[in-house]
């Protein structure tokens, strides 16, 4: 029985899982955008939104949470400067919903599977320079 199991396994184990979501929202915050399955753009949005709201308030305990909810390496700890410093003073009006999942049409050439583009909301793309 399945009682109260929430999530999806993505089909690893559980220190390989959590080392996924560590790895995937330090991508996240690094380049603000990211393409992934649905799947893992689903599981990825709560942790996500959880470290950008754990930021929202700087001081030594929240900062440590999030070092080692990213994974406690040199990355994770300039990753979490960027999440403190450069992302959460501009979410600091919104309540929540940080974070926008937007699904592809095409479809991932090896498996088929299908794809989604994970973004924080204030992401802006560069502007395309007009030839």
């Amino acid at each position: 029985m399945r009682h109260r199991l929430a999530g999806r396994k993505l089909n690893r184990s559980r220190p390989h899982y959590k080392r996924l979501l560590q790895n995937l929202a330090c991508h996240l915050f690094q380049h603000h955008r990211i393409v992934t399955t649905v799947a893992k753009a689903k599981e990825l949005r709560p942790y996500a939104e959880k470290l950008i709201t754990l930021a929202k308030e700087k001081n030594i305990p929240n900062v440590r949470r999030a070092v080692a909810a990213l994974g406690n390496n040199r990355q994770a700890k300039d990753v979490a400067r960027h999440l403190f410093d450069d992302i959460a003073p501009t979410m600091k009006d919104r309540p929540g919903g940080y974070t926008r999942i937007l699904r592809l049409s095409n479809r991932r050439l090896g498996d088929g599977g299908e794809q989604a583009i994970i973004e924080l909301v204030n992401y802006e793309p560069a502007a395309q320079e007009e030839e």
